[in-house]
C-alpha cells in the first residue's frame, strides 16, 4: 500500500514490503526479505543477497527490517548465513552511502552508522549507536547503547554502553558526555555512570572487583545495570582506555 518503486529496481520472490516504503531506482530486494514502514530505500542499495561466508550452504535465510529506516545509496545488508538464521534490523535507523551490514548482524534502533561504515558477521549493536565512517567492527563484537565511534576506527572488542571510543584499535576515551545529555539522561544518571567508568577504567581494580565496587557502592539504577550485565556478560573482551 502506497509502496513506491523507482526505475530498474529488482524485487526477488517472497519479499514483504511495508506502507508508504519508498525504493529508489535500481535497488535490488533479493528473496526472504521483508521490510516496514516509512522506510527510505536509495539507488543502488542491495538488499537480502547471499552472505559472504566460505561455510554458507545456500539455505533459506532471512532479512528483517523495521519501519522508518533511511537506507543511503549504494549499501548491502547480507542475509544470514545459517539455514533459518537473520540478518536483523530495528527501527529509526539511518545508514549512510556504502554502509555495510554482514549477515547476522543485529541492530536495535536509532543507530546511525556513517559513509562507509562496516559490521562484520553477527556484530550486535544497541540502540542509539553512532559509527563513524570508514570504521570496521570485528566479527562478534557488541556496541553498547547510547555508545559513539569516531571516523576510521577499528573495533576488535566490545565496547561498554554510554562510551566514547576511537583509534586503531578502538581505544575508550571517556563517557559519551555530550550524547548522554542530548538523550536527556538526568544529571544524576550521568554522574553515576562516571563514577562507574572511572572504576572500571581508571583505577587500579581488575574487572571483577571494580563490578563488586560499583555494585556495592553506587546505586542500582537501569543504566548502572545495563552497564555492569554489559561487562560481565562479554565474550571477546571490553574495550579499554589507552
Amino acid at each position: 500500500e502506497d509502496v513506491k518503486i523507482g526505475p530498474y529496481c529488482i524485487i526477488g520472490p517472497n519479499t514483504k514490503i511495508g506502507k508508504k516504503t519508498k525504493i529508489s531506482a535500481l535497488a535490488t530486494i533479493e528473496e526472504w526479505t521483508e521490510i516496514g514502514e516509512e522506510c527510505t530505500i536509495s539507488q543502488g542499495v542491495i538488499i537480502g543477497t547471499l552472505p559472504q561466508d566460505t561455510g554458507f550452504e545456500k539455505k533459506k535465510s532471512f532479512v528483517k527490517i523495521g519501519d522508518r529506516n533511511i537506507i543511503r545509496e549504494y549499501t548491502t545488508i547480507h542475509r544470514g548465513s545459517k539455514e533459518g538464521s537473520t540478518t536483523y534490523i530495528g527501527n529509526d535507523n539511518f545508514f549512510m552511502a556504502y554502509s555495510h551490514i554482514a549477515h547476522n548482524c543485529l541492530i536495535e534502533d536509532g543507530v546511525v552508522i556513517a559513509n562507509a561504515g562496516t559490521l562484520a558477521g553477527y556484530v550486535i549493536v544497541e540502540k542509539k549507536v553512532m559509527i563513524g565512517g570508514l570504521s570496521a567492527v570485528h566479527q562478534y563484537v557488541k556496541i553498547g547503547a547510547y555508545s559513539i565511534i569516531g571516523g576510521c576506527s577499528k573495533v576488535v572488542k566490545d565496547i561498554p554502553p554510554y562510551t566514547k571510543a576511537d583509534g586503531h584499535p578502538a581505544r575508550l576515551w571517556g563517557l559519551n558526555s555530550v550524547g548522554l545529555k542530548r538523550a536527556n539522561f538526568s544529571l544524576e544518571t550521568r554522574n553515576l555512570l562516571k563514577k562507574a567508568y572511572k572504576t572500571l577504567f581508571r583505577s587500579s581494580l581488575n574487572t571483577s572487583q571494580a563490578l563488586r565496587k560499583i555494585e556495592n557502592e553506587l546505586e542500582a539504577n537501569p543504566e548502572i545495570q545495563h552497564l555492569c550485565q554489559f561487562v560481565q556478560s562479554s565474550k571477546r573482551g571490553i574495550c579499554k582506555e589507552r
